[in-house]
């Protein structure tokens, strides 16, 4: 199971809305299929490891691992528990159960009903962390939320600036810490930044310093008085503005009407969900990462520490995680925080 999991992580970035999944086929104590789901629209890892197989006898006699339980539906790809069954391999070891509502036990119900042997819950914990974004989906009905900001020894986000230092951001950590940014970018669906930070450091939201997918843009701008000559308004990537005025699109550009009298977070997050987004990366300034948390509604919090001090401006947001992992990034540093509501 534990080379399920490695195989599952070979997807990451490529295969949402689904899960990342891996597969082991193993005949008399050794392995001789292996298969994990590349990308959303292709072969679950499933199909992959059986095919890999070279003598298809062997599955007669052999166990199949896979970290999520074996689709019982018909959606882009044939259902795997069907093929696990056509190939009449006896016995199925499964990491966890799929909260998909289509899935959800079926699969399982589907194998066992056909005679075939069925273990849950192996390495079950370790199955449910990799797919965090894809388990919050369905059963919070929301996308997997990562709050990120970098900040001072000293505890400031930002110095205070007047209009002529807008355009830019201010620097708070190196290169190193720059290029993780980018490649956690490539593993999320979407980005969200507020008015006044898309304002004052004009930013791409974009992939350039790591290989990867772009995430879909999120601009909040209540009453679109934002210059247009911002590079979120370059249509470059798929951008999604929400505001208060009117829903129209303009290529890669969409303008989505929300009510700002309302519940905006949620509202939000809704779109999202039905817009079938896994996750979002915040990098707002404080105000939006403070709505976010003061409403509860954030899953892991990205805090990049640069070496530098202000000695006063724009003070970092206050919040309460558990610290569950840390990195040094030459003279940086991250701390990665875990909502535990």
């Amino acid at each position: 199971m534990q080379r399920c999991l490695e195989l599952a992580r070979l997807g990451a970035g490529s295969t949402a809305p689904n899960p990342m999944v891996g597969c082991v086929i193993l005949h008399n104590g050794k392995i001789i299929g292996e298969g994990y789901h590349p990308k959303y629209g292709e072969a679950h890892a499933e199909v992959n490891a059986i095919h890999s197989v070279k003598n298809q006898d062997w599955l007669t006699e052999s166990t199949l691992y896979v970290s999520l339980e074996p689709c019982a539906h018909h959606g882009l790809t044939p259902p795997c528990s069907d093929l696990i069954i056509e190939k009449k391999i006896p016995r199925v070891v499964i990491g966890t159960i799929d909260p998909f509502a289509k899935v959800a036990g079926k699969g399982i119900e589907k194998l066992q009903n056909a005679g075939v042997e069925v273990v849950t819950g192996v390495l079950q914990k370790e199955s449910k962390e990799i797919n965090k974004r894809f388990f919050t989906y369905h059963e919070k009905k929301r996308p997997y939320v990562i709050l990120k900001w970098a900040q001072t020894l000293d505890g400031f986000i930002d110095i205070e600036r007047g209009t002529m230092l807008y355009g830019q951001p201010t620097w708070i950590t190196g290169p190193l810490a720059l290029r993780l940014v980018h490649k956690i970018r490539t593993e999320e669906d979407a980005i969200m930044v507020g008015t006044v930070t898309a304002e004052k450091d004009n930013p791409s939201l974009t992939v350039r310093h790591w290989h990867g997918k772009n995430p879909v843009r999120l601009l909040i701008d209540k009453n679109l008085r934002l210059p247009r000559n911002l590079n979120l308004f370059d249509k470059s990537q798929k951008t999604i503005v929400f505001n208060a005025n009117s829903s129209k699109s303009e290529g890669n550009l969409h303008f989505i009407k929300i009510d700002f009298d309302g519940n905006v977070l949620r509202q939000i997050l809704d779109f999202l969900y039905h817009e079938k987004q896994l996750s979002v990366v915040v990098e707002g300034g404080k105000l939006l990462l403070e709505s976010f948390i003061s409403a509860g509604l954030w899953d892991e919090a990205h805090l990049f520490i640069g070496d530098k001090m202000f000695s006063g401006g724009i003070k970092a947001p206050e919040f309460k995680g558990v610290l569950t992992a840390s990195e040094k990034l030459d003279n940086d540093s991250l701390k990665i925080f875990r909502n535990l509501y």
